[in-house]
């Protein structure tokens, strides 16, 4: 608090200090033996005055370090107890503080205690979960024959997609601890995309789209897990938001500074209003509330979310019916490759 702000809050009592010199001038003008009395009055109302100020300006030093308790910012609000009251008015505030210190303390204590076990139950389901998943897909291998080929390849993309939302929570879930799940090397940007794309054929013959990927390579200093969960996602949403006969393009360039992963499509695109919030987390915009999109508000979220730990910078482009660029740029660390 400044002292201009401690005055403000004693303007009642300078105030109060004023009605009573004005009393005081009243009487002396009443009292014709003291009309020789104005210097000295004058004087006297200024000597009053200063010793108010000098009084305020000791009580605001006394206060200061009480002022600066308060004074921790926004992100330490209800983090620190307060130990600095040194008259009655101040210990009286300071339990008051302290006690929502306290239930603040406890009641963090009880949501991180609770969160924790969401996310212990959240990861061991999601581990169980992968085993009937798993055997599934086998039955369904070991009947293929025996079923029409249509039904066998919904029943196919069902269980696909069901693995990817379930890879969806299982990232999700690791993303608060990034830290402690990755691993940096140099990897050949090409190889790492490969396996995703041969991951999604199926969905490329059933929807009849053609595939362009481009000759060029780079290598990328990344974690292979998290780019690959990250570029999934980018060609899902391709595939998905893309029509029968439509065209994806992957291209690799070197652009100044980086390495650009481009994944382009000639689908439905995005609508203006909704580009620049589809990497909120939930978000579906009017392409993800068709019913035939089934969109989950988590994929681009993720991928963003993702992209930002590992320093990737994941950028879109799009235009209503004319289609969508996704681009995940990969910046040159000077000094690695100057060791190199």
């Amino acid at each position: 608090m400044t002292f201009i702000k401690y005055l403000k809050d004693r303007l009642l009592v300078l105030l109060g200090w004023g009605v009573l010199s004005s009393l005081l001038v009243f009487m002396v003008w009443l009292t014709p033996d003291l009309h020789g009395f104005w210097d000295n009055l004058s004087y006297l109302l200024i000597l009053q005055l200063f010793l108010i100020l000098l009084f305020f300006t000791i009580d605001y030093y006394r206060r200061k370090r009480w002022y600066r308790s308060f004074a921790q910012g926004e992100d330490s609000q209800l983090q620190h107890f307060i130990e600095t009251a040194s008259n009655n008015e101040e210990h009286l505030l300071q339990d008051y503080v302290n006690q929502q210190v306290r239930e603040h303390h406890l009641m963090m204590e009880q949501l991180l205690d609770s969160q924790k076990d969401q996310k212990d139950y959240m990861d061991s389901w999601i581990h169980e979960i992968k085993v009937p998943l798993a055997a599934v897909d086998l039955i369904l291998n070991s009947i293929e024959f025996d079923i029409p080929d249509e039904k066998f390849v919904l029943l196919q993309n069902e269980i696909q997609k069901i693995d990817e939302y379930v890879e969806q929570i299982l990232y999700y879930s690791r993303s608060d601890e990034f830290v402690n799940d990755y691993l940096i090397q140099e990897y050949s940007l090409k190889k790492l995309i490969q396996p995703i794309i041969r991951s999604q054929a199926n969905y490329f013959i059933q929807k009849n789209l053609q595939l362009t990927l481009a000759d060029e390579d780079a290598k990328v200093l990344t974690d292979a897990k998290w780019i690959e969960f990250i570029f999934r996602q980018l060609l899902s949403n391709a595939i998905k938001y893309t029509p029968d006969q439509g065209r994806i393009d992957i291209r690799i360039e070197a652009k100044n500074g980086g390495v650009a992963l481009i994944l382009q499509d000639n689908g439905i695109g995005i609508p203006p209003e909704d580009l620049g919030r589809i990497f909120d987390k939930g978000f579906t915009g009017e392409n993800g509330r068709k019913a035939q999109q089934h969109s989950t508000g988590l994929g681009l979220y993720l991928a963003k979310v993702l992209a930002g730990k590992l320093g990737v910078d994941l950028i879109a482009e799009s235009t209503l019916n004319e289609g969508t660029t996704m681009t995940l740029f990969f910046p040159r660390l000077d000094y690695y490759h100057e060791e190199r």
